[in-house]
């Protein structure tokens, strides 16, 4: 069953659509109602697929989706939005959407154009691993012996930089750019914390790899 986010801020729709997609789609519907709801829900689990509309309280939902394609995220994103001048249209696909449906549109299609999107990405699904620890690109997913590690979206983005550089130093503010895609600020609290998540998630699963850290240097996904 896919998991899919639901970013509208009107609530009728959001109802109409979270039912529709239940109850005709067969998926799992997780819903946000701006911005800051959205980021929030993906930190703490990445959806198969969002449906996002453009226009939103605390601002435009292709800047989320620019946030997104720069840590590295593509999952495939469906964007909803009033507007239908070709040139907004254009906007969305090159800002990194998957497909475009402007409202008014029927529940029968954003069905069809959410299995589309499904489909397509789970063509070119792209793993790397390391040993007994592997990630899936696509769905955002990494794992130890087949065992989910749960990781958020900046877990799962660090482990896809140490997978893709085993045994190799990475450093602190190269990491920082990769995941959180802007220069690192002189607060990197946020860097360490998630480390420190992803390290304590690899120990309980008996990985077999770790993250050490060198001072002055940085940081190394090398063999226990």
């Amino acid at each position: 069953m896919y998991n899919i986010l639901l970013v509208e801020d009107e609530a009728g729709i959001q109802f109409a659509n979270k039912a529709h997609l239940e109850r005709s789609g067969g998926y799992t519907v997780r819903t946000a109602m701006n911005l800051a709801e959205a980021r929030q829900s993906i930190t703490e689990s990445v959806p198969d697929l969002i449906v996002l509309d453009i226009m939103l309280p605390d601002g435009s939902g292709l800047d989320f989706l620019n946030e997104l394609r720069q840590a590295g995220n593509n999952l495939p994103i469906l964007l909803l939005t009033a507007l239908s001048e070709a040139d907004d249209q254009v906007k969305g696909l090159r800002a990194g959407g998957n497909d475009y449906l402007t409202k008014p549109y029927d529940n029968s299609v954003l069905i069809a154009r959410i299995e589309s999107a499904l489909r397509t990405a789970s063509k070119i699904p792209v793993s790397l691993s390391v040993g007994n620890v592997k990630i899936d690109t696509a769905s955002k997913r990494a794992y130890v012996d087949d065992v989910d590690m749960g990781l958020n979206i900046k877990e799962f983005s660090l482990l896809e930089q140490f997978i893709q550089h085993p045994e190799q130093m990475l450093t602190t503010s190269g990491l920082y750019e990769k995941v959180w895609g802007q220069k690192m600020i002189k607060d990197n609290t946020a860097l360490k914390t998630a480390i420190s998540r992803l390290r304590a998630k690899l120990s309980e699963l008996d990985a077999g790899y770790t993250i050490t850290f060198s001072k002055g240097e940085g940081y190394y996904f090398e063999q226990v």
